[in-house]
């Protein structure tokens, strides 16, 4: 028997989902199934003050709602009255799992949410999150990646081009396949293109050679607790180089190549150390490791739907037994 949790999500407003395909959702109605009490909040609503009666020195909590969820379209959700939840005494878990933009907003959720790690167990883990964001994690696994540059240099890029031929310009922190552009041999673009990545992003941009395999698709494949919980090919729709089904990719099923394997088996170790207890990774071609998603992940909706498994099941698995080892709420 599961011993029911508290269970304070951290997200986007539940107003605007895409039930079908959200993975966020997809948890939240396997939690409540399970007989959890979920809360939403959104990161804005996160508060903190001093408390000299904590040994923290002070308490963090958010004006959340109760919810339940179901699987009704237009009809998907009930909020309570909201209440003054502390998230380190009164939560066993929290989800942080609103979308990026990795900005500045996102880093502080992460430095609140750190400090009640040792009470509460918040998935991912904040500090994690904030320290191996998608595209600067995976400068760690280099042995796997297509050759990659990261620059602002305009002349940097084109040597670059000049060495590889085609290429692909992403944001450094960007995400769901937004402003992915191809520039093809020679470049006639560049320039005006880094004026506007440079105008627009105050960091690095992340230049890659361009994978001509990205057209048979762009494998997502999901790792929970390091462990491989299934995969998704992503393909690119009509005149598009982008697989991110939100920008109308379509999944199809997959099974992992040995190299796949190997890669996921490289990452495990780092990713339980870290406490990255979901992750997505993307790899083209079978082998080039593009990303490490740690912030909020997704595919595990389709994965369910082609290969008839439970990976949000799996999810809570994990969840329970690491709150489990902990005590609960009310021991706090």
């Amino acid at each position: 028997m599961t011993t029911p949790l508290t269970v304070a999500v951290q997200m986007d407003p539940l107003a605007g989902l895409n039930i079908a395909g959200d993975s966020t959702f997809a948890l939240m109605l396997a939690g409540q199934a399970r007989g959890h009490q979920l809360f939403h909040y959104t990161a804005d609503a996160l508060n903190w003050a001093t408390d000299p009666s904590l040994p923290a020195g002070g308490r963090l909590w958010a004006s959340a709602h109760p919810v339940t969820v179901r699987n009704v379209v237009g009809d998907h959700f009930a909020f309570g009255e909201p209440v003054a939840l502390d998230l380190g005494t009164q939560a066993d878990v929290v989800l942080m799992r609103q979308d990026p933009p990795f900005d500045l907003g996102y880093i502080t959720a992460t430095h609140l949410l750190e400090r009640i790690v040792d009470r509460t167990l918040v998935v991912n883990d904040p500090a994690s999150v904030r320290d191996a964001p998608e595209k600067m994690f995976v400068l760690d696994y280099a042995r796997f990646m297509p050759p990659t540059l990261v620059t602002r240099s305009l002349d940097e890029a084109r040597a670059f081009l000049a060495t590889h031929g085609a290429i692909v310009v992403k944001p450094l922190h960007g995400n769901g396949g937004k402003a992915i552009f191809k520039v093809e041999e020679g470049g006639l673009n560049l320039s005006a293109l880094f004026e506007i990545f440079n105008l627009t992003w105050p960091e690095p941009h992340m230049v890659q050679a361009f994978l001509p395999d990205v057209a048979k698709g762009d494998k997502r494949i999901v790792l929970v607790d390091g462990e491989i919980a299934g995969a998704i090919n992503r393909l690119p729709g009509a005149g598009e180089i982008r697989s991110n089904l939100a920008v109308g990719g379509s999944a199809e099923r997959t099974v992992l190549t040995d190299r796949e394997r190997e890669i996921c088996a490289a990452l495990a170790p780092e990713l339980k150390r870290r406490g990255l207890l979901f992750v997505g990774i993307d790899v083209i071609g079978g082998e080039w490791l593009t990303e490490i998603n740690v912030t909020s992940p997704t595919g595990i909706v389709a994965i369910d739907r082609f290969d008839g498994t439970d990976v949000p099941g799996l999810i809570w698995d994990a969840i329970e037994g690491k709150a489990a080892a902990r005590g609960g709420a009310a021991d706090r």
